[in-house]
Parts: structure tokens; C-alpha cells; sequence
């Protein structure tokens, strides 16, 4: 599986945080036909214990997988109170089909729940398959479109109940 891997728990705007969101900005460029993923995202919304920054390192010390969650409730957006949001979930090229983003994802479910939230909600896009599978083969299902791109045609949203 990922030997040598480490996850750390890092600020997001950790410069190793930041070299990989440079990364998945550039590969939702590429995906989406120019477009970013423009959702503001505040550095304090990760920090304990209303979210958590993770990176994967592999064994040289390179950062080559990322995500975090941050605390969500009831808004206009369509969050429901307990909501954790996953986001920024990421792993370079190099390190894909080694079971980084279910191990990042496992660790985000855990702390959420740990933290009291009750359902972890993502969004994803009809470009990205792989996260689609992903997130199907986690227990995630489709659910109500919230967050900044709700209106899109492209968005997929998607949660998981955190109870035990």
C-alpha cells in the first residue's frame, strides 16, 4: 500500500498546503475548461476543532496528497447544521492508485466525528470521475446541491452519515 507515507496535520496555508492547491487549481483549469475552484476558503476554517488540514508526505518528504474538512451549519448555501464539508482532497499524478485519498478521507471522517459533527458533505464535479468512485465506494451518496457552486450544472454533491 503507501509505505513511507506520513500524514500531517498542517495550516492550510501551510506553503506545502499551498503548492498542492496550486496543483488541483491547475488540474480544475485543465478539467473544466479554465475554471478554478472560486469557493473562498479562509485559512481559521481548518483549524481544530472546527476543521482539519491533513498532507500526505511520501518518504523523501515530498507533500503529495492533501484534503481537509471544515465545520458547516445551516445556511443559505444549503448546509445543514452538523455538516462537516470535505475539501481540497488531492493527490499528485505520481502517487495516484495508492490508496492516499481513501486513507486522507478515513482520517477526516474520524476527526469530524470526533469533533461532533454528524455528516460529512462534499462537492465534486461531473469531470472528475475518479473522486466520484471514490466517494461511491466510501458510503457516500448524492445529495441536495448546497455550496458556492450549487447552481452549476457540472456539481455533484454528495454525504455520509458520521454516526457510528
Amino acid at each position: 500500500m503507501s509505505h513511507g507515507i506520513q500524514l500531517r496535520v498542517v495550516p492550510f496555508d501551510h506553503p506545502d498546503a499551498v503548492k498542492l492547491n496550486d496543483q488541483v487549481q491547475l488540474e480544475y483549469r485543465e478539467r473544466y475548461e479554465g475554471e478554478g475552484d472560486e469557493t473562498f476558503l479562509d485559512p481559521a476554517m481548518f483549524s481544530p476543532p472546527n476543521g482539519l488540514y491533513l498532507l500526505a508526505y511520501d518518504a523523501a518528504g515530498s507533500p503529495v496528497a492533501s484534503g481537509g474538512w471544515r465545520r458547516q451549519d445551516r445556511n443559505e448555501e444549503g448546509y445543514a447544521d452538523g455538516d462537516a464539508e470535505l475539501k481540497r482532497m488531492f493527490v499528485v499524478r505520481e502517487a495516484r492508485g495508492m490508496g492516499l485519498a481513501r486513507r486522507i478521507l478515513a482520517e477526516l471522517e474520524e476527526d469530524a466525528r470526533a469533533a461532533g459533527r454528524v455528516r460529512m458533505a462534499l462537492e465534486t464535479g461531473d469531470q472528475q470521475p475518479e473522486a466520484i468512485a471514490l466517494y461511491l465506494s466510501s458510503g457516500y451518496a448524492p445529495a441536495d446541491k448546497f455550496g458556492y457552486y450549487r447552481f452549476h450544472d457540472s456539481s455533484r454533491c454528495m454525504s455520509k452519515l458520521l454516526t457510528r
